[in-house]
């Protein structure tokens, strides 16, 4: 059974600075990636059969943080970056403003960024064609794709087949390093024998002891749940 697991990247120096374009891991990304690993490696609760990552500094380094748990090498895709800036790489956000403007997608939804970067469409074909591409070659196995909030919202549109030419009126706030799981299941009903469902978004539970003097029990959070008179002998039967 096919599953997807996206990781977006911890939060990168461009994200602090605002900077434009392909920066590395500030400190604190640093330690989101770290807190994921030592979640993954402690829980077990993904077995992955590959890992991909964008190239951009900041996945390519949470990838590197994170593969040892997960005890696979890492396959680097150009394909899932996130909206490429063209000309904007590297200019701080004031400057940009001051030279191209502001986008608005809502409006103008064929505007590149900047000379040599990306309009939405072309950037929601370009991921829309690397999942694709991905989900064919590992059909079947369990992938985890390191890559971008852009990268998780366009995942949206993919598999629920939303219109991918007018930017969606309803956005996404996938935070830094949090998990977002798809699953193909059998299903009768569709033409083609199955459909993916959506097991979870925007998972940081390893986030949220970063200011606690109490690290988060994985190994005792991953033990199976005793069953008892209130929990289902049986799993519940899928529709």
């Amino acid at each position: 059974m096919t599953q997807l697991y996206l990781i977006r990247h911890g939060e990168a120096i461009g994200a602090v600075q605002k900077i434009i374009g392909d920066t590395p891991l500030s400190p604190l990304g640093v330690t989101q990636a770290e807190r994921l690993r030592d979640r993954l490696a402690a829980t077990g609760e993904i077995a992955a059969d590959v890992l991909i990552a964008s190239t951009l500094k900041r996945a390519s380094q949470t990838a590197e943080i994170i593969a040892p748990a997960l005890e696979l090498p890492i396959h680097y895709d150009d394909e899932v970056h996130e909206l490429r800036d063209g000309a904007s790489e590297g200019m701080d956000e004031e400057a940009y403003r001051a030279v191209y403007g502001s986008v608005n997608f809502t409006e103008m939804p064929f505007r590149q960024v900047a000379p040599g970067g990306e309009n939405w469409g072309q950037f929601v074909l370009r991921v829309c064609t690397a999942l694709d591409h991905i989900l064919r070659e590992y059909e079947g196995k369990t992938i985890v794709l390191v890559c971008h909030g852009g990268v998780v919202g366009v995942s949206f549109l993919y598999f629920l087949g939303f219109d991918t030419l007018h930017y969606p009126q309803a956005g996404f706030d996938t935070q830094n390093t949090s998990i977002t799981h798809w699953k193909r299941f059998p299903y009768q009903r569709s033409s083609n024998g199955y459909r993916w469902r959506l097991l979870k978004y925007n998972d940081d539970m390893h986030l949220r002891d970063l200011h606690s003097p109490v690290r988060m029990p994985w190994k005792a959070l991953a033990m199976q749940p005793v069953e008892d008179e209130k929990q289902p002998l049986t799993p519940l039967q899928e529709d």
